[in-house]
């Protein structure tokens, strides 16, 4: 099975192709040949992800693509955010860019959670799945913790600030192959794979 992952993220699709299973290629939109910016202007995770679902699986019908010859199965897109609960729920669909870059973004979330005592959190990851003319949706949750500060340096956007529920690290700080396996996204993941 081919499927397009509507990203070009190489944290992402390195997670992505990672958890997938064995027999199923997952293609980037580089490796496609799509080179355009795709607007997230939904106000939901679930809107921005089917949005670039959409987006891509429409390009794929106007240009008939199809990789070095052979057909592509599908295509889908997620969206993520981290939803912090003293704050409301956000950043949300904000996430990836409330402050800016990551480590401002890391910055704000410490900055506005100083005195609280009710850190929880939860990443919540939204994936749109496009086959065969059908729109599924799948997603996947992990909850836990801010932390005082950054610890580790592994993984990307928040993952030093965020400590998974059951565990006493951050993201940053827990190996790739425990991340993988109980992250928003691998659940989502896990999701998808059983709707494929």
């Amino acid at each position: 099975m081919r499927l397009v992952f509507a990203s070009n993220n190489a944290h992402k699709l390195a997670e992505v192709r990672q958890i997938m299973p064995a027999g199923t290629e997952v293609l980037s939109l580089h490796d496609i040949g799509f080179e355009q910016d795709i607007d997230e202007t939904g106000t939901t995770l679930e809107a921005n992800s089917a949005i670039k679902a959409q987006t891509v699986n429409q390009w794929l019908i106007v240009n008939r693509q199809s990789s070095n010859g052979q057909s592509i199965d599908g295509v889908f897109a997620d969206d993520t955010g981290l939803e912090i609960e003293a704050l409301g729920g956000q950043p949300g669909v904000y996430t990836a860019r409330w402050a800016g870059e990551p480590a401002a973004n890391r910055a704000k979330a410490l900055r506005e959670l100083t005195g609280q005592t009710n850190r929880k959190a939860q990443f919540r990851t939204v994936i749109t799945l496009i086959r065969g003319g059908q729109t599924q949706q799948v997603e996947g949750i992990v909850r836990g913790q801010i932390a005082e500060q950054e610890y580790g340096q592994g993984g990307f956007g928040y993952d030093p600030v965020f400590i998974p529920e059951g565990y006493d690290k951050t993201f940053g700080e827990l190996p790739a192959t425990i991340k993988n396996n109980i992250s928003h996204r691998a659940r989502a993941l896990a999701q998808l794979v059983n709707i494929l």
